[in-house]
């Protein structure tokens, strides 16, 4: 079957790179998240300092050993020069790994309902909300305490199955 992931606090604690492109582009707002400088830096190799989640790990391995197709989907803007799908494909040893796919925003339902997705594992509301809206199977990823992307969401207020122990 085909599985989907987000990637932003659900494959990788990423944080790391938000606080410093926060710390950058815009200290004391949210205004680095506009700036397509911050983007490109980020996806052209930023991620190597971001931790990947153990829950992650582990989930990547069972659907690889299943034989599972898997597609990585971030709500970031795509930008020249990405680097992230490599970083992914190297941290969980995926061979042939699909390009990231860039949403640009936080719907992510066309691209879940035109692949077929099965199961999407996401860390936020919208992550459920577009799994759900594509006929797929939610499944929250914990959002780590100390993440710079706030509010923490309230895990199983939608209804959706919750991995428990998946904030790492």
């Amino acid at each position: 079957m085909a599985v989907g992931f987000d990637i932003d606090d659900t494959v990788l604690f990423s944080s790391p790179c938000f606080y410093y492109g926060r710390q950058k582009y815009s200290p004391g707002n949210d205004d680095y998240l506009r700036n397509q400088a911050f983007w490109q830096e980020i996806n052209a190799g930023c991620d190597r300092y971001s931790v990947p989640k153990e829950v992650a790990r582990q989930l990547i391995e069972l659907h690889k050993k299943r034989g599972d197709t898997l597609f990585f989907i971030t709500g970031r803007p795509p930008t020249e020069g990405e680097q992230l799908t490599e970083i992914i494909a190297s941290t969980f040893a995926i061979e042939g790994m699909r390009p990231v796919v860039f949403t640009s925003g936080p719907d992510k339902t066309s691209f879940i309902r035109d692949h077929a997705l099965h199961t999407y594992y996401g860390d936020a509301d919208s992550d459920i909300i577009s799994a759900r809206n594509a006929g797929a199977r939610a499944i929250r990823v914990m959002r780590a305490s100390n993440s710079t992307y706030y509010p923490l969401p309230d895990n199983g207020a939608l209804g959706e199955e919750v991995l428990v122990n998946s904030t790492h």
